[in-house]
């Protein structure tokens, strides 16, 4: 256990963070947040850990404390935030933007993106509700509710919304021949095209098959696009 619920030890921070573990004692502990320990990091790693933004975490708080870090198009303050799967941190000031993705060996990376890219995010649609007057609720991978008026959506599919103001500019539902981004087992990270979805009616999960020749569970599976991939340069990202 960790002094207090600001750091955990190093040695118990999830695999998934590309840090070393044996360089320094503690590491900061992520606050309660749209994504799970798991799939993301503080935005204190990503700034002074992975991007260098400062040597310090004084050096980093200073710079959140002026409102130069925006995640989702949004300044951030705290500097235990969880940033995760698909966020967009953008640092005006020195004309940087990342979007945070996986690298092939499960590692939460940032990878640099160009303007254009900061202003939308793509996020998987975990379930979806009916409200009152009919308005159909899309409940998204990152902790956000959206409200759309057509009930096109099904969970499974990701939709590309646009930042800050959250509309959705396109769909990409989890269909055969379309491409999907693998958010965890032994192929994480990777870009594939789907070939055939099984969905059981048993307690056996439900599983996707794709033409590189292997399977795996339909929860790690994230739409990318149809054609083309969304996402640039995955399945070589570095960590």
């Amino acid at each position: 256990m960790a002094k207090n619920s600001k750091h955990m030890k190093r040695y118990t921070m999830p695999r998934t963070w590309s840090i070393p573990k044996k360089t320094h004692t503690w590491a900061v502990n992520p606050s309660p947040g749209p994504h799970q320990k798991e799939v993301s990091i503080p935005l204190m790693i990503a700034l002074r850990d992975i991007l260098k933004v400062g040597e310090t975490s004084s050096e980093v708080r200073k710079v959140l404390s002026r409102r130069d870090v925006l995640v989702d198009m949004r300044s951030r303050m705290d500097h235990r935030f969880p940033v995760g799967l698909m966020d967009v941190i953008t640092i005006p000031k020195l004309k940087a933007n990342y979007r945070v993705l996986l690298n092939p060996r499960g590692k939460v990376v940032l990878k640099s993106i160009g303007e254009q890219e900061k202003t939308w995010k793509l996020a998987r649609i975990m379930n979806k509700s009916i409200q009152k007057g009919g308005v159909v609720q899309l409940n998204l991978h990152d902790g956000r509710n959206i409200l759309v008026d057509k009930d096109e959506f099904k969970a499974g599919d990701v939709i590309k919304i646009s930042l800050p103001d959250q509309k959705v500019i396109a769909r990409y539902p989890m269909q055969e021949e379309s491409l999907a981004m693998l958010t965890g087992g032994a192929h994480v990270g990777s870009i594939c095209r789907i070939k055939k979805i099984n969905r059981t009616r048993n307690p056996m999960s439900n599983t996707v098959e794709f033409h590189e020749g292997f399977s795996t569970l339909i929860d790690y599976v994230f739409m990318v696009g149809t054609k083309t991939s969304e996402i640039e340069g995955m399945g070589v990202v570095e960590g």
